[in-house]
């Protein structure tokens, strides 16, 4: 009798099942798995301080150290964000608006870039605290936003950031 290939092969897939479930049956009458009546290792964790998880994270104000900022160091942290927007002075729109002049001026007020409904309907100027708001997180300070960064998380970052914002300026604003 002379069986072709496809027969062979499943012929073989057909072995091979019977081998693993075999196998399986055989293990399961050779090995029997009782219940332990107590763990054989005890994991202790830590009693959480019920006062810190009730009350939310408090997040540090960048409006503290805004005076001391240093906005060569914002320029730094600032290269995150150039692969989106433009700082240069009459500089095109990117993916983002550009950004020169952007303190004290109206939100989503570029010519030429077409915002968000949400960020539109916000109203209102990019104030120091607006823009330390939208630094932390933008998605939480425009809901629906654009804008895919996730924040800056560390208030010395965003202070720096503000502070070289302010210095892309003819004429920057004074500091709260």
């Amino acid at each position: 009798m002379k069986f072709s290939t496809f027969e062979k092969i499943g012929f073989g897939f057909l072995v091979a099942a019977w081998v693993v479930w075999g196998s399986h049956q055989i293990g399961g009458l050779l090995v029997h798995a009782t219940e332990l009546e107590k763990p054989a290792y005890v994991v202790e964790l830590a009693d959480a301080d019920p006062a810190k998880t009730d009350s939310p994270a408090v997040v540090e104000s960048a409006m503290t150290l805004l005076a001391s900022a240093e906005p060569g160091k914002g320029a730094k942290v600032f290269k995150k964000c150039k692969s989106c927007h433009s700082v240069n002075k009459g500089g095109k729109n990117g993916v983002g608006p550009n950004l020169w002049n952007v303190v004290g001026k109206a939100q989503a007020s570029v010519v030429g870039y077409k915002y968000s409904g949400v960020l539109q309907g916000l109203g209102g100027e990019w104030s120091y605290e607006n823009l330390d708001a939208f630094l932390l997180s933008p998605k939480n300070y425009a809901n629906g936003t654009k804008m895919s960064f996730s924040g800056l998380k560390k208030a010395g970052d965003r202070a720096s950031v503000i502070a070289y914002l302010r210095s892309l300026s003819d004429a920057p604003k004074p500091l709260p």
